[in-house]
């Protein structure tokens, strides 16, 4: 019963210490507030200035580092795709090299000195590289079994052998097709060796739509005769079964197979047309990722920094200097 006295008390002085620390810390901040707004009230010419310049600096740093990319949406046929990747990088080689000569002379190129970067990557897109392919989807199934799905996905080995890949091309100005990206495609596909893998793949194809033509020709004999009978019974007023046996079912099955699988033979013609054929072009797409574009906003504030973090370690060493 004696200590609750003591202890009430207690709780005052605690009450009353926090009271002064919190006026303390509300005093602190207050005068910090003060100091840094008489900071930029006192150094405002300065400060407008060194924004002015920060404007004018980014926005010529912005024209001189602006670039363009143009997409170039291929896919590789004939197992080509190792091959494209190493066709690529060889460019890419050159242009860090600055070896103007063999992209004008060898790769075609027609103004090597504006492309900055030529890349090639994947477009992911799993659903194609197993669509129809039960060998390739054993093989995802298994090594997702001991790995993370998405790893898997997005490994270089196993995107390098996607169907669909971009390839990149950076130049400092905008630039036509002519230029560049027909030379790039035009060099990508110079290869004796897959260029007798395209002849024959080509006339494999052609050699399956003639068979395939064949047997559907076949089939519709099949159909019509059947046809033919059953109208011949029905003039009789005879009456016609058909059992299991006749798998009359599995042979318009059969037809209906064919006849997507030659529309497929037809695709793969078009795509067989080039080694690495091109699918899709798009020119001079304005690079904004990063700080590309974004130097005029940058520079402005940054200058201001500095030349806010200059005086303050300015008033710091005076202030040593004193002591």
């Amino acid at each position: 019963m004696s200590t609750t006295p003591q202890s009430t008390g207690e709780k005052e002085i605690d009450l009353f210490e926090m009271k002064d620390n919190f006026g303390s810390l509300t005093s602190g901040i207050t005068k910090r507030a003060v100091q840094f707004i008489s900071f930029f009230i006192n150094n405002r010419k300065k400060i407008i200035l060194f924004f002015v310049i920060g404007i004018v600096l980014g926005t010529g740093a912005d024209y001189i580092t602006k670039s363009y990319t143009t997409q170039v949406i291929v896919t590789p046929n004939f197992g080509s795709n190792d091959y494209l990747y190493s066709k690529v990088d060889l460019i890419n080689s050159k242009i860090i090299q600055g070896d103007t000569v063999f992209l004008k002379n060898v790769v075609g190129i027609k103004e090597p000195k504006k492309v900055a970067e030529v890349t090639v990557k994947p477009i992911t897109d799993i659903y194609r590289f197993i669509e129809n392919r039960p060998d390739n989807f054993e093989l995802i199934r298994l090594m997702s079994e001991d790995a993370d799905i998405k790893k898997i996905i997005e490994d270089k080995v196993t995107s390098k052998n996607y169907p669909i890949h971009e390839i990149l091309i950076v130049t400092a100005k905008p630039t036509t097709k002519d230029k560049v990206v027909t030379p790039i495609l035009n060099f990508v596909n110079q290869s004796d060796y897959f260029k007798r893998l395209q002849v024959i793949n080509i006339q494999n194809v052609k050699n399956k739509i003639k068979a395939n033509d064949l047997i559907i020709k076949q089939i519709d004999g099949v159909l019509n005769s059947f046809s033919n009978g059953v109208n011949g019974n029905q003039k009789s007023d005879k009456l016609v079964y058909f059992n299991e046996n006749t798998q009359l079912n599995d042979i318009i099955k059969s037809k209906n197979d064919l006849v997507i699988e030659q529309g497929n033979h037809k695709i793969v013609l078009v795509n067989y047309e080039k080694i690495i054929k091109e699918i899709n072009t798009s020119l001079n797409l304005k690079n904004t990722s990063g700080l590309s574009g974004k130097l005029k906003l940058v520079f402005p504030f940054l200058f201001v920094l500095i030349f806010t973090t200059f005086r303050f370690f300015k008033k710091i060493y005076k202030l040593q200097a004193k002591k």
